[in-house]
């Protein structure tokens, strides 16, 4: 199996039942296993106009479904939960990212893992390293740890709220 780390985000119609029903959704996916869900953490929009906050979390999961065919499965969770793509960064019931796949480097139209941005974003790398730790090596060979220590943590509330019981 391969482990993979998805990123989850939403900013509308509920945020944090958005993230509690996604993670059941990931954790009933075929081929794959939860492992960790970290808790939900608040952060300011990143995107064009006023929107409200989003809450934030990253998951664990252990899989052997290929790349594309776990994204497309991530897609179908977020169609299912009312996501409409129209504006890009703009607010969302749902936002799912692979944002690494084993230590796969992937650069296709569809799909970039690890995932581009996620270097520059404290709402992605925090709730990583509560999960997977510093010492995680990312792909490139960099430490985790090191990434979050030169990503300033800013506005970013670890709310403490769980998503899983």
């Amino acid at each position: 199996m391969i482990t993979a780390y998805i990123g989850l985000g939403s900013n509308l119609l509920d945020p944090l039942a958005q993230l509690r029903k996604a993670v059941r959704a990931v954790a009933d996916l075929p081929q794959s296993r939860l492992r960790r869900v970290s808790n939900a953490y608040r952060s300011a929009a990143v995107g064009p106009g006023e929107q409200p906050d989003y809450l934030n979390a990253v998951i664990q999961l252990d899989t052997d479904l290929e790349a594309p065919r776990l994204l497309a499965a991530l897609q179908a969770i977020e169609q299912h939960q009312g996501r409409v793509r129209t504006v890009r960064w703009g607010p969302r019931s749902l936002d799912l990212d692979i944002l690494l796949y084993g230590d796969a480097r992937i650069d296709s139209p569809t799909l970039s893992v690890p995932h581009p941005a996620m270097r520059e974003r404290n709402f992605v790398l925090y709730p990583l390293a509560a999960i997977a730790g510093p010492q995680l090596l990312l792909p490139d060979g960099e430490y985790l740890g090191t990434l979050t220590a030169s990503c300033p943590r800013g506005d970013l509330v670890d709310t403490g709220l769980r998503l899983v019981d």
